[in-house]
């Protein structure tokens, strides 16, 4: 940056706080958790949501689990005094629920909203007035004198106005705004002026808002903030703090977790971080970061997906596709290293009886919150043998040997080098079939039989005598021989009649599906007297025939190999 331009700006002061508690302290539970989308969420949308719209997000947050629910701002337009209505007198407004509304310390505005609340069993209202050092002296030309009395004349409108609606139970909420950019003692005399006027008890608690309405600090300042106003607070016992974060530096998430250790109880904020200009704290990754470190968040996210399509429908704006888990991508790995690392976690966690998540890569196993396995592993030209291999057992059942997910990884890395693009799970199978299953020339097993099997007592090891007929070339051919096992004794007599020399370096084998009608697969490595080797596969309901196609497998793979290399051009100096 020119030197010139960062000269316009000066460091956001540190606080005075000697022996500060918040660093040595942990988030051990849920806050209250208030939503702001219908209110700050709503007034920072390109157009603003419909009636329609509003009543769909505020089913969706009555089933995240949302006690408190800020519905609106009734005095600044028809369409928010007119749902705060219809939430009330069609009775939509379940047990339990605390509605929220908001207003600026103002007669005719406080007067609006109380009659937006009339018939309600129960609801905040919430007043706030600008105090910061900034606004007072540019927006406001008022006194600090002159802000104490428009707050304290706003909460003896509050008291009054209650009167006149004896059937509901008010809760009352004091935000002065911009509490960040207010000098901490001068915060503290706003708020301990309205507590003087509306009285509350350790009973019936005032929500003490502190809001960061633009982010100035570094998350500990912030801490700082909170925890000095917690200590210094008359009547502490009789106020509920509650921080409201905005994320104009990208820490609002930050803020609000050491906010919380410092002293805070409660969180406003909305889904995904909407809200007016860089947003609001993004409730779904706190609650979530929570999740994390065995807290339950008390809100349900268990179909993140759901959740995503309708804030996108209603909000009209995009989850991106690395927002903490719920991005697209964010389960996602295409590094090989990455995937290796996942797969090889992935498996020890179903093996261990722990049942303690710990995969590397993945905070927290996709599945809670209703991703599939799926996504986890996707495929490009930076992806390695790990990611492959995850794919073909996860979603086909097939489980390469750790020896052979090299070999295979180069195939499919030769895939998306020549494509230049991701490759489908199904395109990854057709792939590994084409190379490893399908491959029948030159050589095509027809018929295979175990002539006679019998156990020669005296040496201690079995005998096995087998036919098969082969189509080598295209041409039938018939071969015997006999050996230790139906498996020998078909190498022997493809080695006596067919191939020449060849030796199996490495079996392995496991069962496909359940049932009567299950398939095996079998897996083998073979090495050529030149040192080639290569991996085949065989499926089939008899085991050993799945290993007799195995072995032709691996050796049509190395006369395609022979083949290809034979037809590569010369190289010319």
């Amino acid at each position: 940056m020119n030197p010139a331009l960062v000269k316009k700006y000066r460091p956001y002061p540190t606080i005075n706080l000697p022996n500060r508690t918040w660093p040595e302290k942990r988030i051990e539970k849920a806050p209250i958790w208030c939503s702001v989308d219908l209110r700050d969420g709503n007034q920072a949308l390109v157009k603003p949501m419909s009636l329609e719209k509003k009543l769909e997000m505020f089913g969706l947050l009555t089933r995240l689990g949302f006690k408190e629910i800020e519905v609106g701002f009734p005095s600044a337009s028809q369409v928010e005094y007119e749902f705060t209505r219809l939430l009330i007198e069609q009775d939509l407004i379940p047990e339990g629920m605390l509605i929220q509304v908001l207003t600026q310390a103002r007669e005719p505005l406080i007067k609006k909203t109380f009659a937006s609340l009339a018939g309600a069993r129960e609801a905040i209202v919430h007043l706030y007035n600008s105090t910061s050092t900034l606004q007072r002296r540019t927006v406001f030309k008022m006194s600090r004198k002159e802000i104490v009395e428009l707050a304290v004349h706003g909460a003896n409108l509050l008291k009054e106005e209650q009167k006149k609606y004896p059937e509901t139970v008010f809760r009352y909420e004091y935000s002065p705004e911009s509490f960040t950019g207010t000098e901490l003692n001068f915060a503290l005399e706003v708020c301990e002026a309205v507590m003087n006027v509306l009285q509350p008890t350790p009973d019936n608690k005032i929500i003490i808002n502190l809001p960061a309405t633009v982010e100035l600090s570094s998350p500990n300042i912030y801490a700082d903030q909170i925890e000095w106003f917690c200590r210094n607070l008359s009547g502490r016992d009789a106020a509920i703090i509650s921080i409201h974060a905005h994320n104009d530096r990208g820490c609002a998430v930050a803020a609000t977790e050491l906010a919380l250790m410092a002293g805070g109880e409660r969180v406003e904020g909305t889904l995904f971080g909407n809200g007016e200009r860089t947003g609001n704290v993004d409730i779904i990754t706190l609650a979530l970061n929570m999740f994390t470190q065995g807290v339950d968040p008390e809100l349900d996210i268990t179909d993140i997906n759901g959740l995503i399509e309708i804030y996108e429908r209603v909000c009209r704006l995009p989850v991106h596709p690395r927002h903490p888990y719920a991005g697209e991508l964010v389960y996602t790995a295409f590094s090989g290293s990455h995937q290796d690392a996942i797969n090889k976690g992935m498996h020890e966690y179903e093996e261990t009886e722990s049942g303690i998540w710990a995969v590397p890569y993945l905070t927290i196993d996709p599945s809670d919150v209703g991703r599939t396995y799926e996504s986890i592993i996707r495929i490009n030209s930076q992806s390695g043998k790990g990611g492959v291999a995850y794919v073909l057992e996860k979603d086909f059942g097939f489980k390469l040997p750790k020896e052979m997910q090299p070999e295979f990884g180069k195939v499919v890395q030769g895939v998306t080098d020549r494509e230049g693009r991701e490759l489908l799970h199904s395109e990854i199978f057709q792939t590994f079939e084409n190379e490893y299953l399908a491959l029948d020339s030159p050589y095509e097993l027809n018929t295979f039989h175990v002539v006679k099997r019998h156990m020669n007592k005296g040496e201690k090891r079995s005998q096995a005598d087998v036919e098969s007929t082969l189509l080598v070339h295209g041409r039938e051919m018939m071969v015997s021989a006999s050996g230790n096992g139906p498996l020998d004794a078909f190498c022997s007599a493809l080695k006596k009649e067919v191939t020449g020399d060849f030796t199996l370096t490495s079996y392995h084998e496991h069962a496909l599906t359940g049932g009567s009608s299950a398939k095996a697969a079998a897996y083998i490595e073979i090495q050529l007297p030149n040192g080639q080797v290569s991996w085949g596969t065989g499926v089939d309901t008899d085991i050993i025939i799945a290993s007799i196609k195995a072995v032709l497998s691996s050796l049509n793979r190395l006369e395609k190999h022979a083949h290809d290399k034979r037809a590569e051009p010369a190289v010319v100096d």
